[in-house]
């Protein structure tokens, strides 16, 4: 019998493994089937045929006309045309790289979209994580505090302060009831976020979460310089700067090419041949170059404001990341050992019965520890998740 039911909790032991996800392969599923990555990647795709379209010249203009005059009249004649518009020499390519340039935008807001969605997932999976783990305890904690009921019950003698104690340990553990059937609601919501973030059903995530040594200030700035938003912003420079370009090729007028051939009944056919181009007198083009210079000045400017703003994010996140690495040490190394030593000097009286009331209270005490503990490591790893994503990091 003892057999059976050891294969059996094996069986359901592997099919819970095979059943559960890790993080990274929850992330590498959605970085390939996110149906907003999807979308993006999708008009990158429409952006390549623009580029290739951007250097193209522009379609002819073929006519025909005609008149009514007799055919014995000199004048009289059918007349096909075609005209040729001959852009600038440089205009073409100015034309392309502003397509190449708003290739490069659709390029990085792909990249940027990339390291949010990761970013998002790490935080909901870090959720996950805090509130199971909450979870475990408070089961754990709720076991201990039906033992030590059912441990003072076989004392309940005449004493009114021991039936006290029961009342408070009651109340203790009706409280743990209602902080799990809490935790249960939020966990299958955090599991219903995480879905929708992953573009797939995730119902049982496989994670564990630590708190490593604190990294310096220094070993992080440097990924700095690969932050999504920044590299946006330049790739949104360099587009003004071929605005400014294609303004500037502006200032010097197209070539229409004219060729025609007048058909006459009772006189010789001909050939006409003429050019055209459109005068920039009226200083519209030097407008439109000032506007895509101010353009590019307000660029940079934002470039610059974005460097700011990315380092104050990373400042505030490393400020909470060392801040949870410093309470989890004290919860750890300090105050967790202590509650340790006042069990050690309470159990030889509960053991025979003894107050009640002071052992609830250290259980208590240790459980919103051992919270702030699981809460610590959450904020250590969601904050260290935040200054991967400013680094440019998908993994």
């Amino acid at each position: 019998m003892k057999t059976i039911i050891t294969i059996l909790l094996a069986c359901l032991c592997l099919n819970s493994s095979i059943y559960a996800v890790t993080l990274n392969e929850v992330i590498e599923k959605s970085l390939d089937k996110n149906p907003s990555l999807a979308s993006i990647n999708y008009r990158i795709k429409a952006m390549h045929s623009a580029v290739e379209a951007s250097s193209q010249f522009s379609n002819p203009i073929v006519s025909l006309a005609g008149n009514t005059l007799p055919s014995d009249q000199a004048m009289s004649r059918n007349t096909l045309s075609i005209v040729q518009k001959l852009p600038y020499y440089g205009k073409r390519d100015a034309l392309k790289k502003v397509a190449l340039a708003d290739e490069g935008i659709l390029s990085e807001n792909l990249e940027k979209a990339r390291v949010v969605l990761v970013n998002e997932m790490k935080n909901q999976a870090y959720s996950i994580w805090e509130l199971e783990e909450l979870y475990k305890i408070i089961e754990e904690y709720e076991h201990i505090t039906r033992q030590n009921i059912d441990l003072f019950e076989s004392y309940t003698a005449t004493s009114d302060n021991q039936h006290m104690g029961i009342m408070s340990a009651e109340l203790t553990l009706s409280d743990l009831r209602i902080q799990k059937a809490t935790l249960e609601s939020q966990i299958q919501t955090a599991y219903t976020k995480l879905s929708y973030l992953a573009a797939f059903m995730v119902d049982d995530l496989e994670i564990k979460l630590v708190v490593w040594d604190m990294p310096g200030e220094k070993s992080f700035e440097e990924g700095l310089l690969n932050n999504k938003d920044l590299s946006l912003k330049q790739k949104e420079v360099e587009k003004n700067q071929a605005m400014v370009q294609k303004a500037e090729l502006n200032n010097y007028p197209d070539i229409n090419v004219l060729a025609t051939y007048s058909y006459r009944e009772e006189f010789d056919d001909f050939f006409t041949f003429g050019m055209g181009m459109a005068l920039p007198i009226y200083g519209t083009e030097d407008y439109q170059e000032e506007g895509a210079r101010a353009l590019t000045l307000s660029s940079k400017s934002l470039k610059e404001d974005t460097k700011i703003e990315v380092y104050s994010e990373f400042k505030m996140a490393y400020v909470q990341m060392k801040s949870a690495y410093k309470i989890y040490h004290i919860v750890q190394d300090e105050a967790l050992p202590q509650i340790e030593h006042m069990f050690e000097l309470t159990n030889s009286s509960i053991s025979t019965g003894g107050d009640l009331f002071k052992y609830i209270d250290i259980l208590v005490q240790k459980l919103k520890l051992e919270q702030k503990s699981i809460a610590a490591v959450t904020i250590y790893n969601i904050s260290m998740a935040k200054i991967e994503a400013l680094s440019g990091e998908t993994n």
